[in-house]
């Protein structure tokens, strides 16, 4: 079951809503345009687009399972996917939604599966009685919307980025390694459909449609613009978190260096002194001072005598200030 909300256009900024029943299959009025939003969950059909005009290839766009942002000329209209953030609760920001469009000049058709909250937000303002004066007025303020709803996502990215920058450069430990692979994940994920929706957005500004104005043009470059810096954020991010991962395995690798310093000016002190009370603990005859009773005390002193010497000549050759 779909659920369907139409709203017509009358070119001069106002708006009202319509019930596609009772007028929906009326010849608009001059200048009008008819946008039409529809919620429909998968695997339902399209027999409702047919009543708006739509063929079998429009029908095939809009009702395709997985969809990525572009834009596509077909019959002088256009065929767009648009993404935007999930902000739906209990959701991941970057399991972005899909809005699908099917504009012209007198109709334009937007379908999503899931609440699309820039779309919603249009809505609402039209119920107040003003709108978009045309077809892609809607998908300029639809873009610019996305956009918004993006914003606070990745402002939020960022400052989880400065916080572990933070600790990094203060020394307040370590940063908690899912955290920073969580803010990876975030950014790539969004990252992957900003640069296709930059694409989109352009070739309709670029496209030499006859219904798409120059305020149009100048809203659609705007939008885009906005998107690129977003995009451009999200690579500053994915880039940041992985310097913050490279100076958290510098860390420790110099931490693990250190340790095995140790290890090993311990091993070259004890084994010398290790061989010569393997020497002297031979149970073999004619074994120097075996008759003396300061024969242990001399050999612990010449012992304590050659650690001493060792550990200078660590220290003299730096290994010690390593540490």
């Amino acid at each position: 079951m779909h659920e369907m909300t139409a709203i017509l256009l009358d070119g001069q900024g106002g708006a009202r809503h319509i019930s596609m029943d009772a007028e929906g299959d009326r010849k608009l009025p001059d200048g009008a345009i008819l946008w039409v939003h529809v919620r429909q969950s998968s695997g339902e059909d399209g027999a409702w687009l047919s009543a708006l005009g739509g063929d079998a290839i429009v029908a095939s766009a809009l009702m395709a399972e997985e969809t990525r942002p572009r834009c596509t000329l077909y019959q002088g209209g256009v065929l767009m996917n648009l993404r935007g953030v999930n902000l739906e609760p209990g959701e991941e920001p970057e399991d972005m939604v899909s809005l699908r469009i099917w504009a012209g000049p007198a109709r334009i058709i937007t379908l999503s599966r899931r609440p699309v909250q820039a779309a919603l937000d249009l809505i609402a303002h039209c119920e107040g009685g003003a709108g978009p004066a045309s077809s892609s007025e809607v998908i300029a303020q639809l873009a610019l919307r996305l956009a918004d709803r993006a914003e606070p996502v990745v402002a939020d990215l960022n400052e989880r980025i400065d916080d572990l920058e933070d600790a990094v450069e203060t020394g307040a430990g370590a940063p908690p390694r899912r955290e920073l692979a969580e803010i990876r994940r975030v950014s790539i994920q969004l990252r992957r459909y900003m640069f296709p929706q930059r694409d989109a957005l352009s070739t309709l500004e670029i496209e030499p449609l006859p219904w798409v104005g120059a305020a149009q043009r100048s809203a659609l470059r705007e939008a885009t613009e906005r998107v690129t810096r977003l995009a451009e954020e999200l690579d500053a991010i994915r880039d940041r978190a992985q310097v913050v991962h490279d100076h958290i395995m510098d860390a420790r690798a110099e931490a693990m260096n250190r340790q095995m310093l140790l290890l090993s000016v311990v091993t070259a002190v004890f084994l010398p002194l290790g061989l010569i009370t393997g020497l002297l603990g031979i149970n073999v005859g004619g074994m120097p001072g075996a008759a003396s009773p300061y024969a242990f005390w001399i050999v612990s002193a010449l012992l304590v005598g050659l650690g001493a010497l060792l550990l200078a000549v660590f220290g003299r050759l730096g290994w010690l200030a390593r540490r």
